[in-house]
């Protein structure tokens, strides 16, 4: 079965950088676009960066400049680079596979 796994969330100060995983296994992982989302306390939940099979990427404005997505097909991971992180950034971060098939979720809360 699909199974999408998360890690490297934690607390971090304005202006930090965190590295989020996620380590996925069940499926052709080559073959499928992943995305990351994020969701904030009473807000809907939105994608933050999505990565095509071929490596073409795409990021919501917000964080343009300041993530970078990026996948090993031969770990079967996928990665989110979080730089210049603001309180903004603040949310529980969900590895995806077309929205289908969603991990457990990472929390990055971003406070002095």
């Amino acid at each position: 079965q699909v199974q999408l796994v998360e890690s490297g969330g934690g607390l971090v100060q304005p202006g930090g950088s965190l590295r989020l995983s996620c380590a996925a296994s069940g499926f052709t992982f080559s073959a499928y676009a992943m995305a990351w989302y994020r969701q904030a306390p009473g807000q809907q939940r939105d994608m933050v960066a999505r990565i095509w099979p071929g490596g073409t990427t795409n990021y919501a404005d917000s964080v343009k400049g300041r993530f970078t997505i990026s996948r090993d097909n031969a770990k079967n991971m996928v990665y989110l680079q979080m730089n210049s992180l603001e309180p903004d950034d603040t949310a529980v971060y969900y590895c995806s596979r077309s929205t289908t098939y969603w991990g457990q979720g990472t929390q990055v809360t971003v406070s002095a």
